[in-house]
């Protein structure tokens, strides 16, 4: 498996591998998430040019998976991470969040978080299985606030949800890599 920067003409496959990933939810009573669109193009986009959005390709270069993040309060936010169901249970969304944690050490990044649904399997038991922790409401920072009202707002709230955080390196005042 290798991890590398997404190219502006595989930004169609990630929002099939999404797609894809997304049917899954169907299965634990969310139809509305599995019917979720995807991203726009021009929104991915944004991330591919940013220097934020990874594959994860099989052999012969084609995307599998993929994250994309933001930078929140000094972190980096994962807003994305998805792995097509044929590949699915061969770590490879744990390779593309190793493969962020490792650039945000490297620019002293402390902490990766993301928001995520607290009892779907693939979700929050998972990334607490990827040594993050749920944040209480007392420990959220403005930006986690905020992405948790834009998710309300979008109806996300049916379900629980929680803020995560993997803490990785003590603060420093760097801009992200």
């Amino acid at each position: 498996m290798r991890i590398r920067a997404v190219r502006q003409k595989e930004l169609p496959v990630l929002r099939g591998i999404e797609r894809a990933a997304g049917r899954r939810f169907r299965d634990v009573g969310m139809p509305q998430i599995a019917d979720d669109e995807p991203l726009p193009l021009d929104v991915l986009g944004g991330y591919q040019q940013a220097g934020r959005a990874w594959v994860a390709t099989d052999v012969t270069d084609q995307p599998v998976g993929y994250l994309i993040a933001d930078f929140v309060d000094g972190n980096f936010h994962i807003e994305q991470v998805s792995v097509h169901p044929a590949v699915a249970g061969r770590g490879i969304g744990r390779q593309l969040i190793t493969h962020l944690a490792d650039r945000a050490m490297a620019g002293g990044i402390p902490a990766l978080t993301l928001t995520t649904f607290a009892h779907v399997p693939w979700n929050a038991p998972y990334y607490a299985r990827c040594g993050f922790q749920t944040l209480g409401e007392r420990d959220l920072t403005p930006g986690l606030r905020a992405i948790r009202r834009r998710e309300a707002a979008h109806g996300l709230d049916r379900w629980p949800r929680v803020c995560m955080r993997r803490t990785l390196c003590p603060p420093a005042d760097r801009t992200p890599p």
